[in-house]
């Protein structure tokens, strides 16, 4: 049902980008009369599939119930960038759903791993399912035993399935337990069969990941102090930073200071 007109940010946005979009931008024919500044109601909704009135009710703010298909075409056709179409979800009270892809992203791994070249404390890049694709050395003389060794380097593999982990690891059981409600969370999005795999696998070889994977708690990544028992350095205690490229959000630099 709709509700009373009221001023709308999401309305006022919509509006205002119809009416800067010109007809032939948008493939359609500039008549001599068109007297409307940018695209009609009619023309965007018809682009995007659905009924004037509904765009109507949009632009006025008399529904609060938008879908992400409907934003998705929307920002389609306005021919929205990516910052403004986030802009929009965040207007609708909604994640943009291309946040939730997990390609890989070359380039943007390459930049972080000259980073970490750069960074004079450990440092690593984690991607989207946590694997590690890139660490600098003081990362690889702190996991000495792991990330200098051949094969898959997936953080919570190592957490949970590596003998090095729980001496390494100051406070296993905590970290565990935190790990799991951070990847929980950072995933929650994702539409991977990688991902469902990743998990099905953790779950079949540590009945604690299974356990903890059970609870479902949810926690967002922090940073924070944190202490290793490395077995020729002794113990070490880093404070954790973890930064986002803002163009590939999947990707993580983090930092062990």
């Amino acid at each position: 049902m709709s509700k009373p007109s009221q001023p709308s940010p999401l309305g006022d946005f919509i509006r205002s980008h119809r009416e800067r979009l010109q007809p032939e931008q948008a493939g359609l024919p500039n008549g001599s009369r068109r007297r409307a500044k940018g695209l009609r109601r009619e023309e965007v909704a018809a682009l995007c599939g659905i009924s004037p009135t509904w765009l109507t009710w949009i632009e006025q703010g008399r529904t609060q119930s938008v879908s992400a298909a409907t934003l998705a075409a929307l920002a389609s056709t306005l021919q929205l960038s990516r910052a403004e179409t986030d802009y929009l979800f965040n207007l609708a009270g909604q994640k943009n759903p291309q946040h939730s892809s997990a390609a890989a992203n070359p380039e943007a791994e390459q930049m972080l791993a000259a980073a970490t070249a750069h960074i004079s404390r450990p440092a690593y890049v984690l991607d989207a399912l946590w694997q590690v694709p890139a660490w600098n050395a003081e990362a690889g003389a702190l996991f000495t035993g792991w990330l200098d060794q051949p094969g898959s380097k997936n953080l919570l593999q190592f957490m949970f399935c590596h003998p090095l982990a729980a001496q390494l690891v100051d406070d296993w059981p905590t970290r565990a337990r935190r790990m799991v409600a951070e990847f929980r969370a950072d995933t929650s999005a994702l539409q991977l069969e990688a991902a469902t795999t990743l998990i099905a696998g953790l779950r079949e070889a540590s009945a604690t990941f299974d356990e903890l994977w059970r609870q479902q708690d949810v926690l967002g990544r922090e940073g924070g102090e944190r202490v290793f028992n490395h077995a020729h350095q002794g113990r070490l205690s880093y404070r954790q930073l973890t930064l986002r490229l803002a163009h590939a959000p999947a990707l993580k630099l983090v930092m062990l200071l």
